[in-house]
């Protein structure tokens, strides 16, 4: 048999306790609004606790956390660098043996006229002529020179096919763009047309003008911004 507890109440009793309390001490209240005057002081003072103190406490820890987790993610990244520190110097040497041989296959200033020479002796050398041999305006980038050279030559099939394979095989990079192979209708013979690029290292006043034209743009920038 299920027993059935009933409570009572008192409301008028507590309503009683709430009576006349204008004009008396907190101390000499009854308990109950003694009681729900400590509970509103106590709430009032975690509050402003939170928004004055404790909040400022708290994005500082969260803060260190995100600070914490990021030095962790950096220290497993140099402990991976550490670990293969000897195939990452290696694989360095390597690349700067690369560049190297890159940069040899590059002529300075002074050796760009040998350079045209040969990119002239390979076309005569397979017995072809040139109708039109007009380098360019030279293209400064930012570790490099470019050249451009307009050529057009005469001859037959196999004898271009042999000049594009001798300027593929120069010790120096040289390049053939728009090619454009026609045969001339009155002499019967190919013409190939074309722009071959040759590549030069810049010297020290070039790289230095660089360096002078890079930091005029960036502080005009900056001016700018301002």
């Amino acid at each position: 048999m299920a027993l059935k507890t009933k409570i009572d109440i008192d409301f008028d009793g507590i309503k009683e306790q709430f009576v006349g309390l204008n004009g008396r001490h907190p101390g000499l209240w009854p308990s109950l609004p003694k009681s729900l005057l400590l509970a509103g002081i106590f709430t009032l003072i975690v509050v402003f606790a939170y928004f004055f103190y404790w909040q400022g406490l708290v994005e500082e820890l969260d803060a260190g956390r995100a600070r914490e987790v990021q030095l962790k993610d950096q220290y497993r990244d140099k402990m991976r660098q550490a670990v293969n520190l000897e195939v990452l110097r290696k694989q360095k040497e390597q690349v700067a043996q690369y560049v190297g041989q890159l940069e040899k296959q590059l002529p300075s200033k002074a050796e760009m006229d040998a350079l045209l020479s040969d990119i002239n002796q390979a076309g005569v050398g397979r017995g072809l002529q040139f109708e039109l041999f007009k380098p360019g305006q030279v293209l400064v980038k930012e570790y490099y020179a470019e050249l451009p050279i307009d050529i057009r030559l005469a001859g037959n099939y196999h004898d271009l096919g042999a000049f594009t394979s001798d300027i593929s095989n120069l010790a120096r990079i040289v390049t053939l763009e728009n090619m454009k192979i026609e045969e001339n209708e009155k002499t019967g013979r190919l013409a190939m047309q074309a722009v071959a690029k040759t590549y030069r290292y810049l010297d020290q006043e070039e790289i230095a003008e660089q360096r002078r034209q890079a930091a005029a743009a960036a502080q005009a920038k900056a001016g700018g911004r301002k």
